[in-house]
């Protein structure tokens, strides 16, 4: 086969994990978009809308590794100056709390917008999440936790997410127990990836490599095998009080959420895990993810990410959570979506009738006007009715 007819076969195909959006799967989205946004409003989360890119350094600051890799980095023609197309938006509205909105008060933020990754996170997954979210700036208590928390399950129940379970951990308790037992940061890079993968042939093996105290490496050990139900803390207050003052704390917050969680969602399944760590670069007390069944990925994660602000001037306890909300539509079962049939008005020349198109129009009505010589019928726009003039006047009727 000749090349340019190749190359005019291939031109419209979009690179792998790049989607674009067709009018019925728009149409959802955007009906959610709106619904979702009001919601953040009525409690109190004002929408706001980062640079879709900025300068890399203020970008990537403390974010970690992670994010870093999945930033496409582009030369700022203006500047020289290296840019980065965003991968998420946590880190743009902490910087927008600390440097634009300056309040001692507790702050409340919300976005949703298309963010770009040089890889996706799950086989076969977008490139191009629009990411939904909401972060709480200012207050450092579990009250703040929870109000994010239930605010990410009421997103979820809106989009259509049913049997919904959490994953709950603290990330507290593995970052002190590293710093205790004086890991190098390549160490306790091995040791966390081993935990994420729940190895325990592969964390016995380096803790050996290690050689580390007797007590704190029982307690790396047992953090692998420490998730279930709510029993699991119990257990950690004995198999890890080698950890120190600082692990008990974080056990205890972990406890006193629970407590939390059973008096206000006693009905919330909650799976208890001492080693998830998403987010570990930048989080740094309690975190959760969302899961439902049949679908492996979680559909939503948050947690706590205090003093973030700090590499803007601006140190603040923060709390939040994310989400794709195209993922959540592909997942959802909801078929409630409004659709709104048009009505068809002909090709006339007609004053009265450009009045009568414009009133419509003004009610919430959708008219699509003919074009002169044009192919398909009414119903090939979905039109269900059309304009027609009755005794003098331009009136709709079914079709």
């Amino acid at each position: 086969m000749p090349l340019d007819k190749i190359t005019k076969m291939t031109r419209w195909m979009l690179p792998e994990g790049i989607e674009e959006v067709l009018p019925a799967q728009t149409e959802r989205l955007e009906q959610l978009r709106r619904r979702l946004l009001d919601y953040f409003s009525s409690c109190g989360y004002k929408q706001v809308i980062p640079p879709f890119i900025e300068y890399l350094d203020a970008l990537l600051a403390g974010t970690g590794q992670q994010l870093e890799s999945q930033t496409f980095q582009i030369t700022d023609t203006l500047s020289g100056k290296q840019m980065g197309i965003r991968a998420d938006m946590t880190l743009q509205a902490a910087r927008i709390d600390a440097h634009q909105i300056k309040q001692d008060y507790p702050v409340r933020l919300c976005y949703l917008g298309t963010v770009l990754r040089s890889y996706s996170d799950d086989f076969a997954g977008s490139r191009a999440p629009l990411q939904v979210g909401a972060e709480l700036y200012g207050h450092a208590g579990l009250e703040s936790d929870f109000e994010i928390l239930e605010l990410m399950l009421e997103i979820l129940t809106i989009t259509g997410m049913e049997k919904v379970h959490i994953d709950l951990g603290h990330v507290g308790i593995f970052r002190s127990l590293a710093t205790k037992a004086e890991l190098s940061s390549s160490q306790e890079k091995q040791l966390f990836a081993a935990l994420q993968r729940k190895a325990t042939t592969d964390i016995a093996d380096l803790l050996d490599q290690f050689e580390l105290d007797e007590a704190i490496k029982t307690c790396f050990t047992e953090l692998a095998d420490l998730n279930g139900g709510s029993e699991v803390l119990q257990r950690a207050q004995q198999s890890l009080a080698a950890g120190g003052e600082a692990v008990a704390n974080a056990i205890a917050e972990m406890q006193q959420f629970s407590e939390l969680l059973k008096s206000r969602l006693p009905d919330l399944p909650v799976h208890y895990d001492l080693a998830e760590l998403r987010g570990y670069a930048y989080q740094t007390g309690l975190v959760f993810a969302a899961f439902i069944p049949g679908y492996g990925q979680e559909i939503a994660r948050g947690g706590r990410y205090d003093d973030i602000g700090k590499i803007f001037g601006r140190a603040r306890p923060a709390t939040g959570f994310s989400a794709d909300l195209k993922t959540l539509v592909s997942l959802s079962k909801q078929t409630d979506t409004e659709e709104v049939a048009a009505i068809y008005a002909p090709a006339t020349n007609d004053a009265d009738l450009y009045t009568c198109i414009q009133e419509l129009r003004k009610k919430g009505e959708r008219v699509i006007r003919e074009l002169p010589g044009q192919s398909g019928s009414p119903g090939d726009m979905d039109c269900n009715r059309q304009l027609k003039q009755v005794d003098g006047k331009w009136q709709v009727v079914d079709i």
